[in-house]
C-alpha cells in the first residue's frame, strides 16, 4: 500500500506531467526540423529547376538569334561595290534612303539616336559604315508604328531613327548595302535584320564610334 501511494503521490504526477510535456517538446522540435529540412530542400529544388529553366530559355533565345543572323531577310535588297571615299557635297545616291557609297566625313550620332526632323543622308551613311541601322519612315507611316520602332531604337545601340520624307514604302530598314521595307514595327523582320547587321558582317568599320558625331 505503502508503493501504491507513493507512486500516485503528488511529486510523482509533476514529474510524470514534466517528463509528458518535454516528451511533447521534442517531438514539436523533431516535427519542426523535418518541416524546416523539407522547405530547405524544396527551395533548393526549385532554385536548381528554375535556374535549369533560365539557362534553357537563355540557350534557346542565342539559338534563335543565330538561326535568325544565318537565314536571309525575306524582301531584303543588297548592293556591292559601294563607294566610301569622303566628300564635302550632296552625292546623288541610286536608292533611297542610300545605303552606302561616298559620305561625308562626319557621321551622325547613332547610339540608339532618335531625330524627328530630316537628317543630311551623307552623314547617315557614314553612320551605316560603323555597323549601324538606320529606321526611316515617311509620311504614310502609322503614328503608332513610328512610336513603338522609335522605342526599339532608344533600347539598341548602333541604330538611329529619322524621317526620310521621299522614300516609297512608310516603313524602312537599311544598314550598309542592305535594305528591307517592312510591313509595320510588328514586322518579325524587324528584329531579324537588327541581329543579323547591327555591327554585322557586312559592316566595312566595326567597332567605329557611334558618338561623338553630328546630332542634328
Amino acid at each position: 500500500m505503502a508503493a501504491a501511494k507513493n507512486q500516485n503521490s503528488p511529486a510523482n504526477a509533476r514529474r510524470a506531467k514534466l517528463e509528458e510535456a518535454r516528451r511533447k517538446e521534442r517531438a514539436r522540435e523533431r516535427r519542426g526540423r523535418l518541416i524546416t529540412i523539407g522547405a530547405s530542400v524544396a527551395v533548393v529544388l526549385a532554385l536548381v529547376a528554375g535556374g535549369g529553366y533560365l539557362v534553357y530559355q537563355a540557350n534557346e533565345k542565342e539559338k534563335k538569334e543565330e538561326q535568325a543572323k544565318a537565314s536571309p531577310v525575306t524582301g531584303e535588297r543588297s548592293w556591292d561595290d559601294l563607294g566610301r571615299e569622303h566628300v564635302a557635297t550632296k552625292v546623288d545616291y541610286p536608292m533611297n534612303p542610300p545605303v552606302g557609297g561616298d559620305h561625308n566625313q562626319v557621321w551622325m550620332n547613332c547610339n540608339a539616336d532618335v531625330y524627328t526632323a530630316e537628317i543630311p543622308k551623307e552623314n547617315a551613311v557614314h553612320s551605316l559604315e560603323h555597323g549601324a541601322v538606320w529606321v526611316t519612315y515617311n509620311d504614310k507611316a502609322p503614328e503608332a508604328d513610328v512610336k513603338a520602332l522609335t522605342e526599339k531604337v532608344k533600347s539598341t545601340p548602333y541604330t538611329f531613327i529619322s524621317p526620310v520624307k521621299d522614300q516609297k514604302e512608310p516603313l524602312m530598314l537599311s544598314a550598309w548595302g542592305k535594305q528591307v521595307t517592312i510591313k509595320s514595327a510588328s514586322d518579325s523582320r524587324v528584329g531579324q535584320f537588327l541581329s543579323k547587321y547591327v555591327q554585322g558582317p557586312q559592316t566595312p568599320e566595326p567597332g567605329a564610334a557611334c558618338t561623338g558625331g553630328l546630332d542634328k
